[in-house]
């Protein structure tokens, strides 16, 4: 029995506008041909250097925006958490009301959303921060707040970009610790990073971007090795 995805991508692209001049805009093709497909209960990593279109492709699974080829399929209606270090919250509003707001995207009553407030406080350790407006917070707190919200509600999809390494080391053991059991739990992400050895560490599986294209898909440590060697050779 064939098992379907959650999630399908087929020769996805995307691409920005630029101004050039003052009358001439140019174009950036962030994405050019992307196929994935993201299964129930799986850790899929993205890799790839700066510039591949990592984070574009996170923002294209979100429904943030829209590609301008290819199609994205989702097989199932579906709850899913963006988690970047640009996470967008309502700059007017205290961290406390955009974890309410924020849960509540994501699917929760607003009694749910009221009723893990203090385990979001706890895990994010704002302190007085938590009341206070979000346009007073570091990038930092912001990925902390957002990170508690998403262990605190358990969307259908955690999509992670780069979170893990934010804050002291006390608080990335946490992070990573918290992440790990959410795998364990069934909890579907998929994980951007950089950082190779929890690469291998957290991810079964692992898709590598390419100037804006699916290089390589397989398992972790087979697609790794190539990766690697193609850096070593750059």
């Amino acid at each position: 029995m064939t098992v379907q995805p959650l999630v399908s991508l087929e020769h996805v692209g995307c691409r920005y506008q630029f101004r050039r001049g003052r009358f001439q805009f140019g174009f950036y093709e962030a994405l050019k041909d992307i196929h994935l497909s993201l299964y129930e209960g799986e850790t899929l990593g993205i890799l790839g250097r700066n510039g591949a279109g990592k984070s574009t492709l996170l923002r294209l699974i979100a429904g943030i925006i829209q590609p301008d080829s290819g199609s994205i399929t989702y097989h199932r209606d579906l709850n899913i958490s963006l988690l970047t270090l640009q996470l967008g919250f309502s700059e007017e509003l205290n961290g406390r009301d955009n974890a309410i707001v924020s849960a509540m995207l994501l699917g929760k009553s607003k009694q749910e959303a009221v009723d893990g407030l203090d385990a979001i406080q706890d895990f994010a350790e704002l302190g007085e921060w938590f009341y206070e407006p979000i346009k007073s917070y570091s990038s930092g707190m912001r990925a902390r707040l957002g990170f508690a919200v998403a262990m605190e509600m358990s969307p259908d999809i955690l999509l992670v970009d780069e979170v893990l390494g934010v804050g002291d080391e006390a608080f990335r053991n946490k992070s990573t610790a918290a992440m790990k059991a959410k795998m364990k739990s069934g909890q579907t992400v998929l994980f951007v990073s950089h950082n190779l050895p929890t690469i291998r560490e957290l991810c079964s599986r692992v898709i590598w971007i390419e100037d804006g294209v699916t290089r390589m898909e397989g398992q972790t440590d087979y697609v790794l090795e190539h990766y690697l060697a193609h850096m070593k050779n750059k």
